[in-house]
């Protein structure tokens, strides 16, 4: 019977005519350089991260089609010879911890510098802590690649992994490690399936629904020889529950399920190794089954500090639960050593892959630890092997991953099996060419208080569960689009208290008297033409989107609260009224094209013309002022209705921010701990305000719905 139960431990198992297993970055970017080529109507790239420039080459290194190999300007040339050709890039919205690990302004890099048929966008459709972590990309329908790469830096490597390859390098031009990963390659039925859900996240993130196309031509690359023919394919997903979306935890269960098949050989590829009720399930059929081995392939070391506190006690704490089971000596947890002469280095695994004896294979884009059973979004594709003819290739798999990290060919592994009879004594003995395997030393972990603190943030089982926590106290579901305004809020008034307190209490105090920012400000308000300078200056941010709540805080610190609102409000109306016209003036064909498909949220919360959708997204801030003030004007609401609105909206923020404003001044001027408890008064009310409006508008909605 077939391992999959749609619905338990895999989304969907559909057929596929053709599979193969693309071992490394250097085989995946060329096959799927040559896939693309044959693209002719709509592609989908999701990604954790994709950068612009990184070269789509194959193992040669260089391409040698008269394409580029920057990947932006690739796909850039494919458009320019098909017009009909509809490329979409979904990359997650991420984190500012990742900000050094990214290109930069991607928006700018892969959306503005391309053609109108190259579409970005940044994929924030899911809860708060979690990450989208799915890599896949399909064409056409026709074939699709799923697993644990990236098209970005510092992942392209051959399968020699040689220490000293001159083509590995970054785009700054400096040498890397070698570095290892798998992607798997499907057609048919099963590519279908993966088209649906890359349509489904497009939809999530756009609001746009994409038509299905009908497969045309063969995409499949030219040059890759099917590994499978023919076979079931299971995919499964980790989806965190998000607005309407129930959670699914399909990927943690198929790890489950594919362990209790086991009868002599577990081997596992993973980045993270932190969910101890895997570990503890392999222990029990370990006990179960005498003659199980385990073989575990894991990177050296955590390098990074959040990683080194979180993943590497993580990973102790995994390989102990072995120890505590009593069969650690049918457990190895390995990492690949790469040596020449007098250097030495090892491989980074990246690579998600398990492969239970000759019949089960799994490449995807799950860790085993706690983000990638239940808060991150994963894919991962599976074969259950159903004849002998399937188990060959699985278990020739498995020989060439093994292999490759010891420096032979799979016949060599496949005749060291055969003479010592253990997975485990092959690993230990076998050596080539510098290639070997070494014990992986974690040391001692950390304390247990530091480590379940950073665990919980960085590896935590589930989402935070914000929404969750309000919905106790509101007595109601409050979407999460409505959070992350008043999260924004909270953060800059924590943000400008921290402020406050390291100018009272570090030695900034003494580099510069906040006297003198207070007369430089009133010698502007002096003049007659104040009221002039102050819209002419909301009037300019409003073009470079500056944040209208620090220009409001700074009007009202410079002019007092009642001026100073009023200031403020024919700023901001200024301001509106100017880009509201810009954006008349554009077209919404014109401004989509500019801001991207991410405009659609905008423009369905103010698709009904009139006053109150005009307030309800001032107080409810989907977008940027600035963009809010364009798509209006490309949307085609009436100049009354706009104006009427955009008062009523700013009004009760105008109020709060003035008195604010003005706080901020004094504390800096006069610092005593009542002015800092007052502000922080003013911080939390500026926050309730925010959500009980919100939650107000979202009342009123439901009413008229």
């Amino acid at each position: 019977m077939s391992l999959f139960q749609p619905g338990r431990n895999v989304w969907h198992a559909e057929r596929a005519e053709r599979a193969t297993v693309l071992i490394d970055a250097a085989p995946y970017f060329g096959a799927l350089r040559e896939a693309l080529k044959k693209a002719r109507r709509t592609v989908f790239i999701i990604g954790w991260d994709i950068n612009s420039k990184v070269p789509l080459v194959g193992p040669e290194g260089c391409a040698k089609d008269g394409y580029p190999e920057p990947f932006c300007e690739f796909l850039c040339a494919l458009t320019k010879e098909r017009p009909g050709l509809q490329i979409n890039l979904l990359l997650w919205d991420f984190s500012v911890l990742y900000s050094t690990e990214r290109e930069m302004f991607p928006a700018l890099t892969l959306g503005w510098k391309s053609p109108p048929c190259v579409q970005l966008c940044l994929d924030d459709a899911l809860p708060l802590g979690s990450a989208h972590h799915q890599k896949i990309v399909v064409i056409d329908d026709c074939v699709a690649f799923s697993g644990g790469l990236d098209i970005t830096d510092r992942r392209w490597d051959t399968c020699g992994h040689d220490i000293d390859n001159p083509a590995r390098r970054d785009l700054s031009g400096k040498p890397y490690r070698p570095f290892h990963d798998v992607q798997m390659l499907v057609d048919g039925s099963a590519a279908r399936r993966l088209g649906e859900l890359a349509r489904l996240r497009w939809q999530r993130a756009t609001l746009e629904r994409v038509k299905e196309v009908e497969p045309c031509d063969d995409c499949w690359p030219d040059g890759v020889t099917p590994d499978f023919e023919n076979v079931d394919v299971g995919i499964a997903l980790t989806q965190p529950s998000y607005d309407t979306l129930p959670e699914q935890r399909e990927v943690e269960q198929l790890f489950l399920d594919s362990i209790d098949l086991a009868e002599r050989h577990i081997y596992i590829e993973n980045q993270f190794l932190t969910r101890l009720n895997v570990a503890e399930r392999i222990v029990t059929r370990m006990k179960e089954k005498p003659d199980l081995e385990v073989l575990i392939v894991a990177p050296h070391t955590h390098e990074s500090w959040i990683e080194a506190r979180t993943m590497r006690t993580g990973r102790i704490n995994f390989r102990k639960a072995f120890e505590t089971g009593g069969v650690a000596d049918r457990m190895r947890m390995l990492f690949p050593e790469v040596v020449k002469d007098d250097q030495k280095t090892d491989t980074m695994v990246h690579s998600k892959i398990m492969i239970v004896d000759d019949a089960f294979l799994r490449v995807g884009s799950a860790n085993l630890n706690n983000r990638s059973m239940g808060t991150d979004t994963e894919c991962d594709i599976a074969i259950h092997a159903e004849d002998g003819k399937v188990r060959a290739v699985i278990t020739r798999i498995r020989n060439t991953l093994i292999g490759e990290h010891c420096g032979v060919g799979p016949d060599e592994v496949a005749q060291s099996l055969s003479e010592t009879g253990s997975l485990l004594k092959t690993a230990d003995t076998l050596e080539a060419r510098g290639h070997r395997f070494r014990p992986v030393a974690d040391g001692e972990p950390d304390g247990q208080e530091i480590a379940a603190t950073i665990g919980a943030v960085a590896d935590p089982e589930r989402t935070v569960g914000i929404e969750e926590f309000l919905r106790h106290i509101v007595g109601k579901h409050v979407p999460y689009r409505f959070l992350s305004h008043g999260l924004q809020v909270a953060f800059g008034g924590l943000l400008v208290l921290g402020l406050v307190l390291i100018w009272r209490y570090t030695p900034l105090s003494e580099w510069t008297e906040p006297g003198v920012l207070r007369a430089a400000a009133m010698a502007m308000s002096d003049s007659v033409w104040a009221p002039l300078i102050v819209i002419a200056v909301y009037v300019g941010a409003g073009f470079v989107l500056f944040p209208l709540t620090i220009l409001i805080a700074v009007t009202a610190g410079t002019f007092g609260p009642w001026l100073g609102l009023l200031y403020a409000g024919a700023g901001a109306i200024a301001s509106s009224l100017t880009t509201y016209g810009l954006g008349a003036t554009l077209g919404k064909k014109t401004l989509r094209n500019i801001i991207g498909p991410r405009l659609n949220r905008v423009t369905r919360r103010i698709a009904k013309q009139g006053v109150l959708a005009v307030a309800a997204v001032r107080l409810v801030p989907v977008a940027p002022f600035t963009v809010v003030n364009l798509v209006a004007g490309a949307s085609g609401i009436r100049f009354v209705d706009f104006l009427l609105g955009t008062v009523l909206g700013l009004l009760p923020g105008l109020i709060v921010l003035s008195s604010l404003g003005n706080q901020i001044f004094h504390v800096l001027q006069n610092p005593n701990w009542s002015d800092i408890a007052l502000f922080v008064a003013l911080v939390l009310g500026w926050i309730g305000l925010s959500f009980g409006l919100q939650i107000l508008v979202s009342n009123v909605r439901g009413a008229r719905a």
